[in-house]
């Protein structure tokens, strides 16, 4: 099967709504979502749909919708069964509007992981019952953290082990190695995404308007945080 032009993926997006309601949808995300999809933005949808783990590179431009396009794929992988939880790591500036978008469209209520939160959610999950020995990030189904507060070495560790099964990474020119000279956070967020991808069953989806900075070592970079070989 060849990934078609704008009418055909319009056709596919109209048959799969069309077969949901007969009961069998291709598609099972179109049924929980609270928007029309454009065609163009099924392209990656229909890319991980074929892979196993999803590892993709979503690089498109401002405005394109991204955010979008990301949480598709997330819809689609918990739909199927495939995903329990979700993770999205971003800037600290961005967590509240991702979590208002998973949300809004796409029915997944994830916790804001950042400063002044992380001790409210504490206290709510020993209410809930959360075991002695678990964290925070085991306890959250769905969250949305700043990655530069979960990277930081008091939390890390824990982090890593309560990781959900997919892994958004928004802004991820953010996360590429950096050059000699680079600053030490950015080689702190790479190292974080990197153990995270070492999990050969994790899904991770990196997503940026930037991809490539005309600095092709840290573009390989961000490729092997996908495809280690490459």
């Amino acid at each position: 099967t060849v990934i078609g032009d704008n009418i055909s993926l319009r056709l596919l997006r109209d048959a799969a709504r069309f077969a949901f309601r007969n009961g069998a949808a291709p598609l099972r995300s179109l049924a929980h979502v609270n928007l029309d999809p454009r065609p163009y933005q099924l392209v990656p949808l229909l890319m991980a749909l074929r892979l196993d783990p999803v590892r993709l590179l979503v690089g498109d431009d401002v405005g394109i919708g991204k955010t979008i396009e990301a949480g598709l794929i997330a819809r689609e992988l918990l739909d199927r069964g495939e995903i329990r939880r979700v993770a999205v790591l971003c800037p600290a500036q961005l967590c509240e509007q991702w979590a208002t978008e998973l949300w809004s469209k796409f029915h997944i209520r994830a916790d804001v992981i950042r400063p002044g939160t992380l001790a409210a959610l504490e206290r709510e999950h020993d209410r809930a019952g959360r075991h002695a020995n678990q964290t925070v990030f085991d306890a959250v189904t769905h969250m949305v953290a700043s990655i530069d507060y979960v990277k930081a070495d008091a939390r890390i560790e824990s982090f890593v082990r309560g990781c959900p099964e997919l892994v958004i990474v928004d802004e991820a020119h953010g996360v590429a190695r950096p050059g000699r000279a680079g600053a030490a956070t950015q080689q702190q967020r790479h190292d974080l995404v990197r153990r995270l991808a070492a999990d050969p069953r994790r899904h991770v989806i990196l997503a940026t308007a930037t991809p490539h900075s005309g600095d092709q070592g840290a573009f390989a970079s961000l490729v092997g945080l996908l495809r280690p070989d490459l």
